[in-house]
């Protein structure tokens, strides 16, 4: 272990993981970078999650677990942050894994161009055969593009690069800022964006080196519950954050936001008719605030024209909308 380079702390949030866990942890302990403590963090789960922890705190002597009480992935990553001892620290969800070289490629990026972010590109994967494929077409030498957070915000997090893992940030940003807690469906963007006041320079390298695991029982592809209108709540907190960076991407945030709402319908959509009847008050939070969006100038035009016609139906009739979306997606 190279014990003269500085510390760095690997968060590990993970609930229901069994499956998952010990591979994740395992591409973590066979980083070439030598010098990281593990914080898994457990979040109430109610499967043999907790023996594997013990597991591989038994097997690996930079490994600690923390046990929480299902308080959601934010105070899980948060809770992490609080026992993390590096001066650098890297997010990893429980079902995805790293390439070997991949916190190697991050700290170097970030020391090589004295950035206080540094980021990395990621494959995805369902399989071992496409892990196995994706981890060997990672590449050592990945070009570097550097950003002011200005720049980051308009050229990478409005453009989709709003995720939280792949990236090593210096650990001083999480004394000014921390993830929003209560909040599951789209905090990774919104903590992004009440980071960047408080960073300098940030680096990209298009360097493949973060395995992301389609999980088929991943929060994007359950069915509707009242969690998914955080995506609507995270995007309107997002918006009066970017309005104080900089008020000129107004109509451009409010485009994205009225995809996420149009999503969030979507997801309403795919309810039995029985099951929709019952979130009324959901569909008109959806209907209403995609009616306050469209105020906004500039804002409609942005979207595509697909997304044009979709809005311009659920704001005449969210019934029809809902039940025309559920009827094609059955049929396909």
């Amino acid at each position: 272990m190279k014990n003269d380079e500085p510390l760095i702390s690997v968060i590990v949030p993970v609930y229901n993981g069994q499956d998952y866990l010990e591979n994740c942890i395992r591409s973590i302990e066979d980083q070439t970078y030598g010098n990281l403590e593990v914080i898994i963090v457990n979040d109430g789960s109610t499967d043999d999650t907790a023996a594997v922890c013990d597991r591989l705190k038994g097997d690996y002597d930079n490994v600690s677990v923390l046990t929480l009480g299902d308080v959601g992935v934010s105070a899980a990553r948060n809770a992490g942050i609080d026992a993390a001892g590096g001066d650098f620290i890297t997010f990893v969800d429980a079902d995805d894994r790293l390439c070997a070289g991949t916190v190697r490629t991050l700290y170097d990026c970030m020391i090589n161009t004295e950035s206080d972010v540094a980021g990395c590109g990621f494959f995805e994967w369902s399989d071992e055969e496409d892990w196995t494929r994706g981890a060997a077409a990672e590449s050592e030498n990945g070009r570097v593009v550097t950003y002011d957070a200005g720049k980051y915000l308009k050229d990478a997090v409005l453009c989709g690069n709003s995720r939280c893992w792949s990236k090593l940030y210096r650990r001083e940003i999480f004394d000014k800022v921390l993830f929003p807690e209560k909040l599951s469906i789209g905090e990774d963007m919104l903590f992004l964006v009440r980071m960047l006041p408080y960073v300098g320079r940030i680096a990209e390298t298009d360097y493949k080196g973060y395995g992301y695991y389609r999980n088929p029982s991943g929060a994007i592809n359950r069915e509707f519950t009242p969690g998914y209108m955080d995506q609507i709540t995270c995007w309107q907190l997002a918006r009066e954050e970017v309005l104080r960076i900089d008020r000129s991407l107004d109509a451009r945030v409010t485009t994205l936001y009225m995809m996420g709402i149009m999503l969030t319908a979507g997801k309403l959509a795919m309810l039995p008719a029985a099951d929709r009847r019952k979130q009324q008050k959901y569909i008109r939070v959806c209907h209403d605030s995609l009616k306050a969006a469209m105020r906004v100038s500039g804002a409609y035009g942005g979207l595509s024209t697909g997304y044009r016609i979709k809005v311009r139906v659920f704001l005449l009739c969210p019934g029809l909308y809902l039940y025309l979306y559920h009827l094609r997606k059955a049929v396909h």
